[in-house]
């Protein structure tokens, strides 16, 4: 009986490595420098099946001796909100190869949302700000991070 109980075990443990040796994540999930390399956002695919980007370092991150915060957000109570940490893309849905439409970003400079997409070419992605059509916009070029 324990032998039978080892060997169900063991083919239990083998097939889950299996499926997770064959899940891959999206080539968006990463971390990825802006244009500039003054932020790097942290880029992966939550729960919702959407994929979403927080800000995680910034290479001047602080004024004064105290961290950077998000001042131009309209919002006055989120004014306090540290920079590190924001999230400025949301609700990314993939529409096809290399290709993520349907969300928005944030510009923390400025305090304003625009509906975005995002196209990846190897190891850079195209990030496209813009107001109504994509025409009227804005492209960056964002590289992997090391």
């Amino acid at each position: 009986m324990p032998r039978i109980i080892l060997n169900s075990l063991f083919f239990l443990i083998l097939l889950i490595t299996k499926q997770q040796a064959f899940a891959q994540n999206d080539p968006l999930e990463h971390y990825w420098y802006n244009e500039g390399k003054s932020a790097k956002i942290h880029v992966y695919k939550a729960k919702d099946g959407k994929f979403y980007g927080k800000i995680t370092w910034l290479k001047v991150p602080d004024r004064n001796g105290k961290p950077k915060m998000d001042e131009k957000n309209p919002n006055p109570k989120l004014r306090t909100e540290p920079i590190i940490g924001l999230m400025i893309l949301k609700g990314f849905k993939k529409a096809g190869d290399g290709h993520y439409d349907g969300g928005t970003i944030y510009d923390p400079k400025n305090g304003k949302t625009y509906s975005c997409k995002m196209t990846l070419h190897n190891n850079e992605l195209d990030v496209r700000g813009f107001i109504g059509v994509s025409m009227i916009g804005r492209t960056t070029t964002w590289t992997i991070a090391d």
